[in-house]
């Protein structure tokens, strides 16, 4: 396991974000969402499944089945269209997303462990003005390493808590270029604790339908780490450190409130409703003299996502136990412009593929979605990702029997 893990942490440097939006602040935001989850528009605060993993919510945990040891490891390759004006550019970027595992502990308790990514940074953009050349470049991440526990006190009533480790570094580089090359480049290097609990409910509608409501919390806190500015001259040999200090008091990341309701029919049919809030206009973030906008802001981010997944029959044929999964969503993001909100929205489709003769499924899906600003329309992006995921059951690794 241990092994495991710290094969994790050595890919998620390929993980690659390709958006300017990714500049400001910590980058771009991740939920927490496997490939399963996001397949159905990144819902997951209310849903329960025995062989499958719902990092987004730890009360689910209690649900893992008693001889089952879950793996879910996912991959994300993204494309990117953009346009400003008249202008128009193409990307592309992916790498390793989350791995995440999930295991009995004993009756009612259940417990996971896991790299899941917190946010991400990644953009290259240049423009040319009185003579002068000017480049922006921006790369890396923060990662959260995780353990959670999920347990059932009480018949339908689940509670849990994740407990986590953040850990990365973002790097936003600005390049003059004129009779010599300037580099004003900014670090931010996070190392801090992070904790999410969860609460779901489930109860049986009628003897075919089961509801479950569902709702997570992560408090606002004061991250710890370090930022500092660094300035390059073409005509010096060392780089000159600027601004070096602790984010501890001048660097937060607020509450967050997830709630979600689902509903499942017949075992076949899962509909799924979500809402995320947090309130980034509360906390603090110092930009960096010289390095950043003085004067920049946050606003408050919330999104609405819904899904549905249809299993036709997981026990008759192929094609029955196949699971068909639809979703959409949309985010009003913490990112601000210039005064410009940054907004996106999506719609995704996934299908779950079973492994012939093992409890294992590779899970496969395709997301569409558009981020603009509002009310000046800046940057215009269109993304198509796919997703592929792969949720390994422990009798996948057994060998069968020779008779």
């Amino acid at each position: 396991m241990l092994a495991a893990i710290a094969a994790c942490c050595l890919a998620a440097g390929a993980q690659n974000t390709t958006s300017p939006y990714s500049r400001i602040g910590y980058g771009l935001l991740n939920d927490n969402a496997s490939g399963i989850q996001r397949s159905m528009g990144g819902v997951g605060y209310a849903m329960q499944d025995p062989r499958a993993i719902n990092a987004m919510n730890p009360a689910s945990y209690s649900q893992v089945d008693s001889l089952t040891f879950l793996w879910d490891m996912g991959i994300d390759l993204t494309n990117l269209w953009s346009k400003e004006g008249t202008k128009s550019g193409y990307s592309f970027g992916g790498g390793l997303d989350y791995i995440t595992a999930q295991f009995r502990m004993l009756d009612h308790l259940g417990g996971s462990f896991g790299l899941l990514p917190y946010s991400s940074v990644g953009y290259s953009f240049g423009s040319t003005l009185d003579d002068q050349s000017d480049y922006r470049t921006g790369s890396g991440n923060i990662s959260q390493l995780y353990l959670g526990v999920g347990w059932e006190p009480l018949k339908g009533l689940s509670v849990g808590v994740n407990g986590g480790y953040l850990f990365g570094t973002t790097v936003n580089s600005t390049s003059l270029v004129k009779s010599s090359t300037s580099v004003f480049q900014r670090t931010v290097e996070v190392r801090d604790w992070h904790a999410t609990a969860g609460v779901q409910y489930a109860f049986d509608a009628t003897p075919r339908d089961r509801v479950v409501v569902g709702a997570t919390y992560a408090p606002q806190k004061s991250l710890h780490g370090h930022t500092w500015g660094l300035v390059y001259d073409s005509q010096d040999s060392d780089p000159d450190t600027v601004g070096y200090t602790s984010l501890k008091g001048k660097f937060e990341t607020p509450h967050t409130v997830g709630a979600g309701l689902s509903w499942r029919h017949n075992n076949r049919l899962l509909v799924e409703v979500d809402g995320t809030y947090q309130p980034w206009a509360d906390v603090k973030y110092s930009p960096l003299a010289g390095f950043e906008a003085a004067d920049m802001k946050f606003n408050n981010r919330w999104k609405v996502a819904a899904g549905l997944q249809y299993s036709p029959n997981r026990r008759g044929s192929y094609m029955g136990a196949m699971a068909y999964r639809l979703g959409a969503y949309f985010n009003h993001d913490y990112q601000n412009v210039n005064g410009n909100n940054v907004r996106d929205y999506g719609v995704s489709l996934g299908v779950g593929l079973p492994v012939t003769g093992f409890k294992t499924t590779v899970n496969l899906g395709v997301e569409w979605k558009h981020r603009y600003t509002d009310p000046v329309a800046l940057v215009k992006e269109d993304y198509l990702n796919i997703t592929v995921s792969v949720n390994f059951n422990e009798t996948a690794f057994f060998k069968n029997k020779i008779r």
